[in-house]
C-alpha cells in the first residue's frame, strides 16, 4: 500500500497511507471508534475507491470492484439469507468460486462450532453462531489472506479461545492476517506487529 488517500462524503479519512507487510504473519490495526480501521480494510479488500496512491495484493494491483479470489473477508458484520439454512448459504457462496464442496464446507462448520445447526435456519441464529457463521465463510476455502474486522463480536468467553485457535493455526499454515479487535488482550496474543490509525495517519506501534 503506497501513498493511499480516502475521502468519504467529502471527509478525508487516510492520508497518503503506507503499509508494507509480510506474508506469515497477523498484523493488528488499532485506532478509536471512527479512526477509519474499517475503510482501511475496504480499500484493501476493493470494496471501495481510493483517491490517491495504489494497494497491491500478491502482485496484483487492488482496484475497487476488484474480485480478491484468495482472501477471505470479515468486515462490519456481514450478513446471509434469513431463510437459508447454514449449509444453505456457506454452498451457496462456495458456488462463486468452485473451489469446494459439501464436505469441506461441513468440516468447516464443524471447525467453527456449528456442526449441530447445519440445518438451521439463519434466522434463528443467535448473535454468536451468526459471528460464528461469519467466520466459516473466511475460512472454508482456505484462502492465503484474511481481513478479519472485529471477529471476536458476539462470542462468549469459549466462542473466543476457539477463534483464538482457529487464528493460531492460519498462522502455523503460513496465512497473512489482518485484524481488528476492541479487546487490547486479542490484539497482543494473536499478532506478530501492530499498527494505530490516528488522525488519518498509520504507524506502527
Amino acid at each position: 500500500m503506497t501513498n493511499v488517500s480516502i475521502e468519504m462524503n467529502k471527509s478525508s479519512i487516510l492520508k497518503e497511507i503506507n503499509l508494507s507487510i509480510i506474508d506469515g504473519k497477523c498484523y493488528g490495526i488499532i485506532g478509536r471508534n471512527g479512526s477509519g480501521k474499517s475503510v482501511l480494510f475496504k480499500a484493501i479488500a476493493g470494496f471501495i475507491p481510493i483517491q490517491t496512491g495504489e494497494i497491491w495484493i500478491d502482485s496484483h494491483r487492488v482496484m475497487e470492484g476488484t474480485f480478491l479470489n484468495n482472501m477471505g473477508i470479515i468486515i462490519e458484520s456481514p450478513n446471509f439469507i434469513n431463510h437459508f439454512t447454514a449449509l444453505e448459504n456457506l454452498t451457496c457462496l462456495a458456488e462463486i468460486q468452485r473451489k469446494i464442496h459439501k464436505e469441506e464446507i461441513l468440516t468447516t462448520l464443524e471447525k467453527v462450532g456449528l456442526g449441530e445447526a447445519i440445518h438451521k435456519k439463519y434466522k434463528y441464529f443467535s448473535l454468536g453462531m451468526k459471528q460464528r457463521l461469519r467466520i466459516a465463510q473466511a475460512i472454508m476455502e482456505n484462502p492465503a489472506y484474511y481481513i478479519l474486522d472485529e471477529p471476536f463480536n458476539g462470542l462468549d468467553e469459549h466462542g473466543v479461545q476457539e477463534v483464538y485457535q482457529i487464528i493460531q493455526e492460519l498462522k502455523r499454515s503460513g496465512k497473512t492476517i489482518l485484524l481488528t479487535s476492541h479487546d487490547e488482550k486479542d490484539i497482543q496474543t494473536l499478532c506478530d506487529s501492530v499498527f494505530e490509525i490516528k488522525g488519518g495517519l498509520i504507524h506502527e506501534i
